[in-house]
């Protein structure tokens, strides 16, 4: 069995990380999945969530990036990084298991 590589997380979207807890006195962490759906057959649910016990954790300066093991072939060897564009700021994922991606940069296809 072939074990997957983690995706790697941008010094920006930790020092991301870094304001938020600051901005709020928490610390959160980040939890990028993969769910079927969206316009492309996949999509990425990003939020803050608790570790659970089986997440892989990428961890820089205490702040946390966390990947489920389900999730974790479809995000081998993307890069999750923090974007601010004039429409807006937000997290991202530069894949390079899509095949194909929604404009929205959310839903994609393998």
């Amino acid at each position: 069995m072939q074990i997957a590589i983690p995706p790697r997380v941008t010094d920006r979207a930790f020092a991301r990380l870094a304001e938020i807890a600051e901005d709020t006195g928490e610390s959160h962490a980040l939890r990028v999945a993969v769910d079927g759906g969206g316009c492309s057959g996949f999509q990425y649910d990003i939020r803050f969530d608790t570790p659970a016990e089986d997440d892989i954790v990428l961890e820089k300066d205490g702040h946390k990036v966390l990947v489920d093991p389900v999730s974790l072939p479809f995000l081998e060897n993307a890069v999750i990084d923090f974007s601010e564009e004039l429409i807006g700021a937000r997290f991202v994922i530069d894949n390079p298991n899509a095949s194909s991606s929604c404009g929205c940069g959310i839903s994609f296809s393998m």
